[in-house]
């Protein structure tokens, strides 16, 4: 799936009132880009860091999605001097994990590169993927930079894992191949799609704060949460 903008929270939505849509009695983990790039603006359409943004969708949605299932938390990017082994476990799965998310995020420093594939690995480790059922969400605003391998993954896990499901948030993600030359650099899709289409999950483009929001609630969400306004305050 490839959509953006807040006139498609509500499609989005709608995919979470399906019969197959996500069981909230399996654990998940957010993957979170915490990675140099979240700080970026300027030139790429972006008129403030994605970091701000995505913090306020994070306060927003949280705490209805807390409510409905165990969430755990991975941030990589900063913190360790070489920043492809900065992957930090922030906590596994637990009940009623809205405020540490939402402090986490509001503290993160974005900084470093984007292992986001071995962050994912060690998410599907830590969900314990070879035994019991999980949910994966990475909320990146880009493509690996570490070496890692995403499709790769995304081979094993589907091969090896009892039943993990990997949703892929793109977040305001650009073509780092654009030339800048006046001119806005055009949404693109992150390469760690493959992640979400090998293993059954969503991909989908966020481009503000809405639609990161309804991406959020699509991809953490239950069937009963899908009349819901994602437009709330």
């Amino acid at each position: 799936m490839r959509r953006t903008g807040r006139g498609l929270v509500a499609a989005l939505l709608a995919i979470a009132t399906q019969a197959d849509a996500v069981d909230c009695t399996d654990d998940a983990m957010i993957v979170f880009d915490g990675s140099g790039s979240m700080s970026e603006m300027g030139f790429n359409t972006l008129d403030e860091p994605r970091i701000f943004e995505a913090r306020r969708a994070m306060r927003k949605v949280m705490p209805d999605l807390a409510v409905l299932r165990r969430l755990g938390l991975i941030v990589y990017g900063p913190g360790a001097e070489d920043s492809c082994a900065s992957i930090d476990v922030r906590f596994a799965p637990r009940p009623n994990a809205a405020g540490p998310v939402v402090d986490a995020v509001d503290r993160l420093s974005p900084a470093g590169n984007t292992p986001l594939t071995e962050a994912v690995a060690e998410a599907a480790r830590v969900l314990d993927y070879r035994s019991k059922a999980g949910a994966v969400v990475l909320v990146t605003d880009g493509e690996e930079t570490c070496g890692g391998a995403p499709c790769q993954l995304a081979a094993t896990l589907a091969a090896e894992a009892l039943d993990l499901t990997v949703h892929v948030i793109g977040f305001r993600v650009r073509d780092p191949h654009f030339s800048w030359s006046g001119q806005d650099a055009p949404a693109a899709i992150s390469p760690a799609r493959c992640l979400a289409d090998r293993t059954g999950g969503e991909y989908i483009s966020a481009e503000d704060v809405d639609a990161l929001v309804g991406a959020l609630r699509v991809t953490l969400g239950c069937p009963i949460y899908g009349g819901l306004d994602p437009a709330r305050d």
